[in-house]
């Protein structure tokens, strides 16, 4: 058809840059800069989670888990899909719950974050699973790590006169190995895999290949 009109009967077509510049119109204006805020904390959170926990998923399950590729590569997909899935509705739960209180309350103080961040840990956080529980983990220890600092900076703990990280490294390093020479059920399943591939498949070998090449025999020997 001549003139390149739209064919009688179908529907205006909206030409994507006039859609474009509708949507970014809409994300500069300030009124919906709290929600829309709420919406890229979802994103980023999905976003992140992919990103950190599929390389960790690939390591540990090619290294540690037995079963078909198949297998394996669906225990990736789940691994890396609850992660993502977690911190999405984490942030999209923290975020939301910290522009409301600050919209009832006409202001943010420092409790509303605490109490926003407890809420979605309960939600979002609170099965214990593996995925969870090492979340949780990870982040216990940059608490202690963030306290031991924010004591000393308040002046509630004196400035230590040496640096105490190498303390810190013997009693860490002593307490896991002993957890794990002793009282190994203790210890999260990831990191009794990693010990007992690191300390003792270490001590088993038939010859060269088992010995420098493989860990194990292969299972056709």
């Amino acid at each position: 058809m001549a003139g390149g009109g739209a064919a009688p009967g179908s529907a205006p077509r909206v030409p994507l840059r006039a859609l474009l510049r509708a949507v970014n119109a809409l994300l500069r204006q300030r009124r919906h800069r709290a929600a829309l805020a709420v919406l890229k904390g979802f994103r980023n959170g999905a976003v992140y989670g992919a990103k950190i926990r599929a390389p960790h998923a690939l390591v540990m399950t090619f290294l540690f888990r037995s079963g078909s590729l198949r297998e394996k590569l669906k225990s990736i997909a789940q691994a890396t899909y609850t992660h993502s899935r977690n911190l999405a509705y984490f942030v999209f739960t923290y975020k939301g719950l910290m522009a409301l209180q600050s919209w009832l309350q006409g202001k943010k103080i420092p409790f509303h974050s605490f109490f926003a961040a407890c809420i979605g840990g309960w939600l979002v956080f609170g099965e214990n699973n593996p995925i969870n529980s090492q979340i949780v983990m990870y982040l216990l220890s940059r608490i202690l790590f963030g306290l031991s600092r924010l004591a000393v900076e308040k002046g509630y703990v004196p400035q230590p006169k040496q640096d105490p990280f190498p303390l810190l490294a013997a009693l860490v390093w002593g307490t896991v190995l002993w957890l794990f020479e002793y009282h190994r059920q203790t210890l999260q399943p990831s990191l009794q895999a990693s010990m007992t591939y690191l300390y003792d498949d270490s001590d088993v070998w038939h010859d060269i290949s088992d010995f420098l090449i493989y860990n194990k025999r292969p299972a056709s020997e």
